[in-house]
């Protein structure tokens, strides 16, 4: 009893403190001079009158069911309230919004890869699970073949056959390997060795052995998909956040491992790899996205082989992958700058090779004073896609800028613009959210 009074006394005495806290930081910041108060007055008047304002065209006066947008203004006046939103016009065309126009008997595909997408990515987010590292490179490299089959369809050659085998394979293996991380704490590779009775052998026939199961696997899936055939669906059906995502998402997934390409291409001592690696940065960085994008659409053409075509899809998935690629290779040069001389050093002596050095000793603690700016390039990707709309592309920005053009609700412009605007805001604040989460937890500098 003492004990619990003796906490409730502190309790009580401890939120005194803390009003008292926060009305000196609201006198110093907000109150200290007669200006202070004038401006905070007119600030607080601003924020109440747009955020009143808002509510009421967005939720008192708002319109949810209704046939076109004469029959929203007839809902309202009947009501004998101001015009409101009429969201009845985003609701129906939210599937146009995701999905664009990409045959409606087939939305089980997109909806499908990105189930595999979480499924593939879920174990890097949990703290049990080995080997996350080859599950990120797995996903870089082997997902984009997968649901770029799942998503196109048609027939497909030898390449994309293996290809996609070999990412069903990573992708069962990972699952696998995830259960039994989760369960007993080891790793796949180390019950298979326990299981088949290995044990025994050197670890260079315990690797083979393994690498003879894989290769079984992949024969079997091999097999098994060759049979496996889906309906083609032309990348001009494409579009909504659905296509913002894939550009955006193939962008992100290059622009890390090419920035670091360059980067290191620049701070190469070989003149040749230095020379040319510095041109290619500056020719990109020089010019806007929005001409990368049309010279991507013109002159690419040109440079392919005769009879060897690709699609705008493609030619502008390179010039993001690209032009990101520049913008990332001068983030990853500043923080590689940022690295104390003694760390190279320390590495040579330690008889580190080149790519060992930069591997296990600059590029992991480079890596973590990016954070900010890498996510922050990955944000701005992320909302320049929009440009591909200038190209004949129906991204995101073109679906909601379509609803104005469709005759029912033709004039529709003020809130699929707000309800897109929420989605990128959505988007965006979580992946800065994650990046500082990030920081704190690898130590990156938030807290130094």
């Amino acid at each position: 009893m003492t004990a619990i009074a003796s906490d409730q006394d502190t309790g009580q005495k401890k939120a005194p403190k803390i009003q008292i806290s926060v009305l000196s930081w609201l006198r110093e910041n907000l109150f200290s001079t007669w200006y202070n108060v004038v401006f905070t007055v007119i600030g607080i008047y601003i924020v109440y009158a747009v955020i009143t304002a808002l509510w009421d065209w967005g939720f008192v006066n708002a319109v949810w069911e209704a046939k076109d947008r004469r029959d929203c203004f007839n809902i309202n006046k009947a009501r004998g309230q101001p015009p409101g939103a009429c969201w009845a016009g985003v609701t129906t065309w939210m599937t146009n919004f995701m999905y664009g126009r990409y045959p409606r008997t087939e939305l089980w595909r997109i909806d499908l890869g990105g189930i595999l997408l979480a499924i593939w990515m879920a174990p890097i987010w949990l703290p049990r699970v080995k080997g996350k590292i080859i599950i990120a490179f797995s996903v870089v490299f082997l997902y984009p073949f997968l649901a770029g089959y799942l998503f196109s369809g048609g027939e497909r050659g030898v390449f994309m056959q293996v290809m996609v085998s070999a990412a069903i394979v990573m992708l069962t293996a990972i699952v696998v390997h995830s259960l039994i991380s989760l369960i007993t704490g080891r790793t796949l590779p180390a019950l298979l060795v326990s299981a088949l009775g290995l044990a025994a052998l050197s670890e260079k026939m315990q690797r083979n052995a393994l690498l003879a199961l894989a290769a079984l696997a992949f024969a079997l899936v091999f097999w098994w998909q060759s049979g496996w055939l889906v309906p083609e669906v032309n990348w001009v059906n494409w579009g909504g956040l659905f296509l913002t995502l894939v550009i955006s998402g193939i962008g992100i997934a290059f622009a890390l491992p090419g920035g670091i390409t360059l980067a290191l291409g620049r701070r190469s001592k070989l003149p040749v790899v230095r020379v040319l690696s510095t041109g290619f940065i500056e020719i990109f960085r020089s010019v806007p996205l929005i001409t990368v994008l049309f010279m991507a659409t013109t002159m690419f053409p040109l440079f392919l082989p005769e009879g060897f075509i690709l699609n705008k899809l493609v030619q502008v998935i390179v010039a993001v992958c690209l032009f990101n690629a520049c913008y990332m290779a001068e983030t990853v040069r500043a923080g590689l700058q940022a690295i104390p001389k003694g760390q190279y050093e320390a590495a040579h002596a330690m008889g580190l090779g080149y790519w060992q050095m930069m591997g296990f000793v600059v590029m992991p603690q480079a890596l973590k004073y990016m954070i900010p700016n890498i996510v922050g390039s990955f944000i701005g990707l992320l909302k320049d896609t929009t440009l591909v709309s200038i190209i004949g592309l129906f991204d995101f920005l073109s679906m909601l800028r379509a609803v104005s053009q469709d005759v029912p609700w033709r004039g529709l412009h003020y809130e699929p613009i707000m309800f897109g605007a929420v989605v990128f805001f959505i988007l965006c604040a979580s992946m800065s959210k994650y990046s500082r989460h990030l920081e704190i937890k690898l130590g990156g500098g938030a807290n130094r």
